[in-house]
């Protein structure tokens, strides 16, 4: 299961998501997510999956690494479209024990949270997948500098650096806890086996080692910058600097089409 987590890993291509300004790219993500959220019927977020699944395309990334990540969350969505189930209001009763009652507006309803949270992963594969960690680090740091007027000039570039290493280390926890499953294992480990709680038990000897190993790599990583001579953001350039293009204006473009008929959908129907 840890090998399908394929989050924070950067598949290098030269596609047009690929090209596309860093600092573009965070905005049109955060406004897919807001667009996601408020498509309101099924046919918004119908028009929604279709521009998301055009950009997985245009992305030049193997759908396959998509699907892991969706693999590695598909408890959450089965949880997530058990709950909704029985929450749908109106529709034919379909099946009713208990106190709990299935619809069609459940089914209905369940299908459409379940979507939803499978678009917002989507999404945000799309980002990680085709910007490099540096390139997020500058482009977070440049969307944070009006903090810089008001006083939080040393936290904008902190909490970019923060934030980029939290997610350069995802593939590096992952393999290193899926190390320490295996060491478990072969020391006769079951961690398969039984009930819940026995499971969250077994997990125990693993949690310990791999909490252990990350505060080592954060002090040699720590220790690394001071020997380096890193002093935050203070006086610091850039090799590669950032300027917007003909390709971000047509990305953009499209987003905000795609975003208006969003809108219209939500209105007309």
């Amino acid at each position: 299961m840890l090998k399908d987590i394929t989050f924070g890993q950067y598949f290098e291509s030269n596609s047009l998501i690929h090209r596309t300004d860093p600092r573009v790219k965070i905005v049109l993500m955060i406004a897919l997510i807001v667009f996601i959220f408020v498509s309101g019927n099924m046919f918004s977020l119908l028009l929604s999956a279709a521009f998301v699944l055009l950009v997985l395309i245009v992305s030049r990334v193997p759908f396959k690494m998509y699907l892991k990540n969706m693999k590695a969350i598909l408890p959450v969505l089965i949880f997530t479209a058990i709950i909704n189930l029985f929450y749908g209001e109106g529709g034919t009763v379909l099946l009713s024990f208990w106190k709990l009652t299935v619809t069609t507006g459940g089914i209905y309803r369940s299908f459409f949270m379940a979507l939803r949270i499978a678009l917002l992963i989507f999404v945000s594969s799309a980002l990680t997948y085709t910007t490099t960690p540096n390139d997020l680090t500058d482009a977070i740091e440049k969307l944070l500098t009006p903090l810089k007027f008001i006083g939080l000039k040393s936290a904008v570039h902190t909490l970019a650096m923060m934030m980029t290493i939290a997610l350069r280390f995802i593939p590096t926890l992952i393999e290193e806890a899926e190390k320490i499953m295996n060491a478990q294992k072969a020391r006769g480990a079951d961690l398969e086996s039984g009930g819940l709680v026995q499971r969250v038990k077994a997990l125990i000897p693993i949690l310990i080692p791999l909490l252990i190993s990350s505060v080592r790599r954060a002090s040699d990583l720590a220790e690394a910058m001071e020997c380096r001579c890193y002093n935050g953001g203070e006086g610091k350039t850039r090799m590669k600097q950032m300027h917007t293009s003909l390709t971000d204006i047509w990305v953009t473009v499209a987003c905000v089409l795609y975003g208006s008929f969003v809108v219209l959908l939500n209105i007309l129907l």
